[in-house]
This record gives structure tokens, C-alpha cells and sequence, in this order.
């Protein structure tokens, strides 16, 4: 028990002699007063400091976060139409195979009932009731071509589908901005421009705002503003990443890339883009011919099923053969959806046609600081048409030598197409 009272004591006694320590080791040296003289800082009101607060810190802030405001307004006006034009989409491509069943079904049983209206003739029941009803469905089905054959619901979906597809684009392009860019006032209002352009392009409303279906000539689809060859996001240029090979302060630009670029041009221009314009309008021709055909075949089918048994066989032949002839045309038409292919074709003529006024608006800008960065412009190109780096130098390549020897190169531009 002693032992055990002496452990108890000693931390107490330990931290009593601390105490007693501390305050001498504390106290015991004799400092010497010491005066500083501090010079006084002149005085600066609060508002000053609260301005130059705000220039230093909060101007910056305040000045992007209207035009990010401003992109997400438009970002959620794009995503509105993407789901917009896929139910549009939706809808038409159901227009398209509704009504080509519907019509076929009606023009094939006003083609059985002329060819049967002899043999009821014959048996002695009266022909009015299947003349007169085989009349009315031909006629019917005459009216409703022409619609059909007026708005070309096939080809309808597929300027849905592609506004579509150029939404997302959009969005995606807007979203990067937002994410990595700074955007400026000039971001905001090109990404307005593009957006009205689409809206122009590709309209929603059928009545007073639909694309002519049935054109002279194929025209490329136009879906961007004047001015859009000249915008580049800044992130594009500032955030490019450059080989040590380059020049400084080329932006990644050479005279051996802008010549690559100028044979990639003509490239386009002597072979994609003229191919695409002539099997667009061979492809307009053969929409323009079963376009009218359907109709034609089935008014005179009308007519032919009026003539049914009055005086030789000839008007049930001439029913028969003309509304099963139309049941041909209009599923090769509607079912193969001639209209959508020259709708294709219409796209991508645009899209080769964009290339083509992007490289151009780029070349002629001279000044190689003020152009998106020669690298990222040049992998651009490569991607839209499908290619390697490797197979684009190739080409400009295989272009300059044919141009040399007054020939014209072998292959086209897009590989993806």
C-alpha cells in the first residue's frame, strides 16, 4: 500500500515541481522595451477597395456567366427539337407504309372487283353495284397518291432523321463549349445562328413551310449560317497541342499543308461533288416519273372500271391491268422510298458542299495565327472523309501528280459515303 500511494503521489509532485519551474523559466531573463515605429498606411475607403475588388476578382466571372447562362438557354432549346424531329421522324415513317398499304389494298380490290364483274354479268346479277364501287376506289385511291406523292412521307422522315442528327451535333459542339471553352459573345450568338439555320433547313410544319419535293435540279442541303466557316471555338486554337517540328508561331500551318489542302479541294469539287449531283438528279428523274405514273395508272384504271361489260371485254382488261400496274409503281416507290434516297443524296451533296466552303473559307484566311491550328483542322478533314492522315496526304499526293499530266484522279475524296 505504501508503494502504492508513493506511484499515486508522484505525478502530482512531478507536475507541482513543473509549475513551480515554468514561471521562472518564464520571468527570469530581463528583456530590454523596444519601440518600433510602424509607418501608417494611408487610408482607403471601402467602395475603393470594393471596386478594385470587383475588377480583380468578380469582372471576369460576371462576364462569362451571362454567356454560359445564354448557352444552356440554347441547349435546352436544341435537345427540345432533337425530341421534336425523332417524333416527327416517327410519325412520317408511319405515314409512309399506312398509307402505301392502305392504297394498295384499295386499288387491288377495285382490281379484282373489275375483273370479277363479267363473270357476275354472266350469271345474270346486275353490274352497276361493282362498276360503281369499282370506280370509287379507284378514284379514291387516284386522290389519295396524289397526296401521297405531294408530301412524300419517306422522304419527309429523312429530313427528320437528319435535322436530327444535326441537333445533336449541335448540342454536343454547345455542352464542349460549356464544359472546357470560354465562351464570349461571339460564341453565343454563332451557336443562334446555327440553330435558326437548322430551323430554316429542315421546318417542322408541312403547310406553307415544306421543302419543294420534286425540284428542277438537285440542290445541296444548306443547314449552316454564312458565316459559319469563320467560327471556331477559342479552345480549338489555344488548347491545340503542337510537334516540335513546326515552325514557331505557324499555329501549325506549312506551305506543304495549305498545298495538301488546296488538292484535297479539288478533289471534292471535280469528283465527290459531281458524282453526287449526277446520281442525285438521275435519281430525281426516276422519283419524278413514278410520282406521276401511280396516279395516271390508277385514273385510268377509273376510267377502264366505268366501261365494265357495256360493250366488249376491253374496260376490265384495261382496270385490272392498270390498278395492278399502279399497286407496282406505288410499292416501288413508297416501299423503296425513292424518296428518301434523293433526300440522301440531297444531304450529303450539302455536307460534301460544307467541306468543301470550310477548307476554302479557311485557306483564305492568310494570316496562320488567326486560322484554327493547322494539326486539328488538318485531322478534321480526315475524319469527315473517312480517311487516315496517311491516305489524305496520299491523295493530295495522287491529286498533284494527275493534275501534272492533265489527267483526273482515279478516287474520291470521302470514303465514308
Amino acid at each position: 500500500m505504501a508503494s502504492l500511494q508513493s506511484s499515486f503521489l508522484l505525478p502530482s509532485s512531478s507536475c507541482s515541481s513543473r509549475r513551480t519551474i515554468a514561471p521562472a523559466a518564464i520571468h527570469d531573463p530581463k528583456l530590454p522595451n523596444l519601440r518600433i515605429s510602424v509607418p501608417t498606411l494611408p487610408n482607403t475607403s471601402t467602395a475603393s477597395l470594393n471596386v478594385i475588388e470587383q475588377l480583380c476578382l468578380n469582372q471576369p466571372i460576371n462576364a462569362q456567366s451571362p454567356f454560359i447562362s445564354h448557352l444552356h438557354h440554347i441547349l435546352d432549346a436544341v435537345a427540345d427539337r432533337v425530341e421534336m424531329h425523332n417524333d416527327l421522324h416517327l410519325q412520317r415513317d408511319n405515314w409512309n407504309s399506312l398509307l402505301l398499304n392502305s392504297i394498295n389494298m384499295i386499288t387491288l380490290t377495285a382490281s379484282a372487283m373489275a375483273a370479277a364483274a363479267p363473270a357476275v354479268g354472266a350469271l345474270g346479277a346486275p353490274l352497276l353495284g361493282l362498276k360503281l364501287s369499282s370506280a370509287l376506289l379507284f378514284s379514291a385511291a387516284t386522290g389519295m397518291l396524289v397526296v401521297l406523292n405531294k408530301i412524300q412521307p419517306s422522304q419527309l422522315a429523312e429530313e427528320q432523321r437528319s435535322a436530327a442528327r444535326l441537333f445533336k451535333q449541335l448540342q454536343a459542339q454547345i455542352q464542349t463549349l460549356i464544359t472546357v471553352g470560354a465562351p464570349t459573345q461571339r460564341d453565343v450568338d454563332s451557336a443562334m445562328e446555327k440553330v435558326l439555320a437548322l430551323d430554316k433547313a429542315y421546318p417542322l410544319p408541312l403547310l406553307g413551310a415544306m421543302l419543294e419535293k420534286f425540284p428542277k435540279t438537285l440542290e445541296p442541303a444548306s443547314w449552316w449560317p454564312n458565316s459559319s466557316h469563320s467560327y471556331e471555338s477559342k479552345t480549338e486554337n489555344e488548347n491545340a497541342q503542337f510537334d516540335g517540328n513546326q515552325r514557331q508561331g505557324s499555329n501549325g500551318w506549312s506551305d506543304e499543308l495549305e498545298a495538301e489542302m488546296r488538292e484535297i479541294v479539288e478533289v471534292i469539287k471535280t469528283k465527290d461533288a459531281q458524282d453526287y449531283a449526277r446520281l442525285g438528279n438521275l435519281v430525281l428523274k426516276v422519283h419524278k416519273s413514278l410520282a406521276i405514273s401511280g396516279p395516271l395508272l390508277t385514273g385510268i384504271a377509273a376510267l377502264g372500271s366505268a366501261f365494265v361489260g357495256d360493250w366488249s371485254p376491253g374496260g376490265m382488261v384495261v382496270a385490272a391491268a392498270a390498278g395492278s400496274l399502279a399497286a407496282a409503281v406505288n410499292a416501288l416507290e413508297h416501299g423503296g422510298q425513292i424518296g428518301m434516297v434523293f433526300e440522301m443524296y440531297r444531304s450529303v451533296a450539302g455536307l460534301i458542299w460544307l467541306m468543301e466552303e470550310s477548307v476554302r473559307g479557311t485557306l483564305e484566311e492568310t494570316d496562320w495565327e488567326k486560322r484554327e491550328n493547322g494539326e486539328v483542322f488538318e485531322r478534321k478533314v480526315a475524319l469527315k472523309l473517312g480517311r487516315s492522315l496517311a491516305q489524305l496526304r496520299q491523295l493530295a499526293s495522287k491529286s498533284t501528280a494527275a493534275r501534272t499530266e492533265g489527267i483526273c484522279v482515279d478516287e474520291f475524296a470521302s470514303k465514308l459515303f
